[in-house]
């Protein structure tokens, strides 16, 4: 039998293809701002074409292109911004500003005992809210969740002094840097976590364990 408690994270959330996909197009926008005289509608172009190209690649070998999609119309929006205020470090504005949200979010859910981890893997694995009647399951998502606020810290203590000193080259190399890579440690820490919080003998997140008093 299938070791349910060994299971990791990595694949239900989408693991380093999905991440990777999401990383690309930001690259692509600068590639194309350096190469075309510093044009920040000409980055905008590459970055959606390379959007469209990996979302193709990925229809073809049957696979949901879901992060893709997101990510150009994340570049469409910061392509805008930049194109508004005429500053292209403003084109990872949104991904700042979406960092310190993502942080307070997330912080936020666990306060209120909500955590955000047993939400997306509950909503997931189609267990509504079942997880949360389950008490060992809460304070392990709980507890896990934290790496995913961590996460997001740590992009905005590293992503803010360089947006505030125009230091396009750096964002968009830790942009990569610290995007499908970073998420690929939070997911397997979070996963690591998850499972050392659980009980010995609870079969882990799949099977959430109601008592009967509140089924």
């Amino acid at each position: 039998m299938t070791d349910v408690r060994q299971e990791s994270l990595a694949s239900l959330l989408g693991g380093r293809g999905g991440a990777l996909d999401a990383s690309l197009p930001p690259l692509a926008f600068v590639a194309g701002w350096l190469l075309f005289g510093h044009s920040i509608g000409a980055g905008a172009v590459v970055a959606v074409l390379c959007g469209v190209a990996i979302g193709i690649f990925r229809f073809v070998r049957g696979e949901k292109p879901r992060a893709v999609v997101f990510s150009v119309l994340l570049v469409v929006a910061a392509a805008l911004v930049a194109l508004y205020t005429g500053r292209v470090e403003d084109f990872f504005l949104i991904q700042l500003l979406s960092n310190v949200a993502s942080a307070l979010a997330w912080a936020g859910s666990i306060a209120v005992r909500w955590p955000l981890l047993g939400v997306v893997v509950g909503t997931l694995l189609g267990q509504k809210t079942r997880w949360r009647r389950d008490p060992a399951l809460l304070r392990a998502y709980s507890i896990a969740s934290w790496a995913w606020v961590g996460q997001y810290v740590l992009r905005v203590a590293v992503f803010t002094p360089l947006w505030l000193d125009a230091q396009v080259f750096w964002l968009a190399t830790l942009r990569v840097a610290m995007s499908w890579p970073l998420q690929i440690v939070c997911i397997l820490v979070s996963g690591w976590m998850l499972r050392r919080a659980l009980p010995a003998d609870h079969p882990g997140f799949r099977h959430p364990q109601v008592p009967e008093s509140a089924s």
